[in-house]
């Protein structure tokens, strides 16, 4: 067993730091460029706290959380149905690191929400960066409570904001309210318009739900959304509404809502995911009635910059701990980062951690924009936001497996964090859409909200690193927009089949005008390995030389102090 500290091994684990926001200098550059001075003083101290913890405990709460998952207990001693779901311990010191963290905190509190409105999302998201760097199965309870806070502030009564948002922005876990969306069928899945569960109305805007939900996770949520119909004659997405549904009734009696069965799953283990069935379960009417896909569209398209930061995290985690091992590791005679192929491996893999980290925060930020009243990027975030969650989602898959076979056997035992990585994020290129899903909302945003012209202005006002840049970008950008001139005159089949290709070709344009918007002097050096991968990426070429040790460990960006 090695306890030196240049071996990044202590106790038989791999130390990749003592505090992850003083060691992810992709992070610290960041947030130091665009967070506003006064909010990066206010969030020092609990980016801090947090990032220590993800470094230190938070590593066997996780562990523990996902070996010793979620249990039902459907009935009590004398045989009365309770449906409850019983917790490790861990799993509640992971919910209070989170709600320290304040990441639901200085989104919520209205002083706070008021103070940082400019900069909500990306505060809140620094948090859930730094919490989700070790935790992801209770990321997602986390991305649903706030998901349901954007419903309730913008949808609901004066008097439902003040009872629950509360309990949302508390910093006390044991007071925190989450919330969860009942949206998946069994007959429907994907194609929510085949959703058949019932919504009759019981008095006023109060309603009764009864039927089936097949994917409900974060099933011991405090505040569920729920799509269902009032009129069965009403097809398709358009005869939807949704409804609020609280897990206590307003005489103290739980609302009638049965757990079938807790989801034996792949990953997230460590948190709840359940079959339900509703039985005049009580919910109140949100929005206008048959208007309920649009209303939860605003929180799926949340949940997906969620999933794209998860991704994100759990792909930055896993290319850190291949990264700490092979710089400790002796092969063939000398440390494993020595040799050409690891290098090269571990440049590429850098290289799609810079471009996922920069694609994501530009969304983030563009949701932040578009909140603000920022009709461009209102606009553009309808495309940015499925494009970043099949990338990040597809990728954080790749980072994993191949930071995985950078350990060899060591990196397939379950001590280690990849392998609960590994099994976390195989759900994110499903969750929330899946890739052909995002590949229609590309194409929807692009023929009807006109985003496609939005992203290609942006990209052709980016002044490129070299000149050799901007003429490959240029080039392929004429060809591509002669190719979705032809998108006129395709059908249906054709039209889906031909966007698919359009847009695994834009996204590489759209990516390096991101990493050129964020790119500074001080960045510049780690930026260029990552820019010229995407150029590779475009042309089609391989890369001519291979990377230095220096080059890993500038795009890395990783402090060990």
């Amino acid at each position: 067993m090695y306890r030196e500290k240049e071996n990044r091994v202590v106790d038989g684990v791999l130390n990749s730091g003592d505090n992850f926001f003083k060691s992810d200098l992709l992070l610290k550059e960041f947030v130091n460029n665009h967070v506003s001075s006064d909010a990066f003083t206010y969030m020092h101290d609990q980016w801090t706290k947090t990032g220590k913890s993800a470094a230190n405990e938070m590593n066997e709460w996780s562990y523990l959380a996902d070996k010793f998952g979620p249990e039902l207990i459907r009935r009590n001693m004398i045989g009365e149905d309770i449906f409850e779901i019983r917790f490790h311990p861990s799993y509640d010191s992971l919910l209070k690191v989170a709600v320290e963290s304040e990441m639901l905190h200085v989104k919520w509190e209205p002083k706070l929400r008021k103070k940082y409105k400019k900069e909500l999302h990306t505060l809140g998201f620094v948090s859930g960066y730094l919490f989700s760097l070790t935790e992801q199965g209770q990321y997602c309870p986390l991305c649903m409570t706030d998901g349901v806070a954007r419903l309730i502030d913008k949808y609901c009564k004066q008097e439902v904001k003040d009872k629950l948002l509360p309990g949302i922005y508390t910093k006390n876990a044991e007071q925190l309210l989450t919330g969860a969306m009942y949206l998946t069928e069994k007959r429907g899945g994907s194609d929510v318009g085949a959703n058949i569960v019932s919504a009759n109305k019981a008095q006023k805007d109060t309603f009764l739900l009864n039927g089936e939900k097949w994917f409900c996770s974060n099933a011991n949520a405090d505040i569920i959304f729920a799509l269902a119909r009032t009129d069965n004659d009403k097809k398709g997405t358009k005869g939807l509404s949704i409804f609020l549904l609280e897990k206590y009734l307003k005489n103290g009696e739980k609302n009638p809502i049965e757990i079938l069965r807790l989801k034996d799953k792949l990953g997230v283990r460590s948190m709840a995911s359940a079959e339900c069935m509703l039985k005049d379960t009580e919910g109140l009417l949100v929005g206008e009635e048959f208007n309920g896909f649009k209303v939860m569209l605003e929180m799926i398209n949340l949940s997906r910059l969620y999933n794209s930061l998860a991704a994100l995290s759990a792909g930055r985690r896993a290319i850190v701990e291949a990264y700490t091992f092979l710089k400790q590791r002796k092969t063939f005679g000398k440390i494993a980062l020595e040799h050409a192929l690891v290098k090269d491996k571990l440049g590429e893999l850098a290289a799609l951690n810079i471009i996922s980290f920069y694609m994501t925060w530009k969304s983030i930020q563009t949701l932040d924009k578009a909140d603000n009243g920022d009709e461009n990027a209102k606009i553009s975030i309808r495309l940015l936001t499925p494009m970043v969650k099949k990338f990040t989602a597809e990728n954080s898959v790749y980072l994993c497996r191949e930071s995985m076979e950078l350990m060899g056997g060591l990196g397939y035992i379950e001590d280690g964090i990849i392998p609960r990585l590994m099994r976390d994020v195989m759900v994110l290129p499903i969750w929330e859409g899946a890739g052909n899903i995002m590949i229609l909302d590309m194409l929807r945003a692009s023929l009807k909200d006109g985003a496609l012209e939005k992203q290609v202005q942006y990209i052709k006002q980016t002044s490129f690193f070299t000149e050799e840049a901007s003429t490959i970008v240029s080039e392929k950008l004429h060809k591509l927009l002669q190719t979705a001139e032809s998108f006129k005159k395709l059908n249906g089949d054709e039209l889906e089949f031909a966007a698919k290709y359009f847009f695994l070709d834009f996204m590489p344009l759209v990516q390096l005008a991101i990493l050129e918007e964020y790119s500074n002097e001080a960045n510049q050096e780690r930026m260029i390995g990552a820019k010229e991968y995407l150029l590779l990426k475009i042309t089609k070429k391989h890369k001519q030389k291979p990377y230095t040790k220096e080059d890993v460990i500038n795009m890395m960006a990783w402090n060990f102090d």
